[in-house]
């Protein structure tokens, strides 16, 4: 994957959904200032990271574009996770449709509660905690989506990478302690609450 900075991969990942979601031929980089307030300066600069001429007098070509961020970033290959902790909101992962992950797959469901594993209904095989090592080897398992209470988030995390999980996106309101080279998303809807408070008060 291409060494760029974090704010461009961002960036880059932002541009790469709105021209999924175009349906116009060309997208010019006026049409994405507006979206995102982004300059045209930094638009062009991004794009300048894919190593490409992608620009036309017509804008930019999501046909053309969007795979050639996707390779840059990585995103052209199938990533398998799963999910551990199957309450409301992990359960709630388990039932979205396969088409809404794109270039992942959900391979597994993980619970320390072994009655909820059995009774849940799922397209996607659940199992007991304790089989996460064997699972994850298994089936070549990188990303975990970690759904499990507060108290239990870091414990659940020393026992993904044990298994050799590569990456965790946590929505514990905990940020959990792995190794520097597992990177970790902490994804908590009341930072995310506040972080869009303060925001208004600024913009008021």
């Amino acid at each position: 994957m291409i060494q760029m900075p974090e704010p461009t991969k961002e960036r880059l990942l932002h541009l790469m959904r709105i021209l999924e979601k175009s349906e116009a031929s060309g997208v010019t980089s006026s049409h994405i200032e507006g979206l995102t307030g982004w300059s045209s300066y930094t638009i062009r600069k991004d794009i300048a990271w894919l190593g490409g001429d992608y620009g036309s007098s017509s804008g930019y070509h999501p046909s053309v574009l969007v795979p050639a961020i996707k390779r840059a970033l990585g995103l052209d290959q199938e990533r398998r996770f799963c999910v551990v902790g199957l309450g409301r909101l992990g359960s709630a992962y388990l039932n979205l449709d396969a088409s809404a992950w794109e270039e992942f797959k959900l391979i597994a469901g993980f619970d320390t509660n072994v009655n909820r594993v059995e009774i849940l209904k799922s397209s996607v095989p659940l199992y007991p905690a304790y089989k996460m090592a064997d699972i994850i080897n298994r089936f070549a398992i990188e990303l975990a989506l970690l759904c499990v209470p507060e108290a239990t988030a870091q414990g659940a995390a020393e026992k993904l990478v044990a298994a050799g999980i590569q990456g965790i996106l946590n929505f514990a309101p905990l940020v959990v302690r792995v190794p520097p080279e597992i990177p970790v998303r902490n994804v908590y809807v009341v930072d995310a609450l506040r972080s869009l408070s303060i925001q208004v008060k600024d913009n008021s």
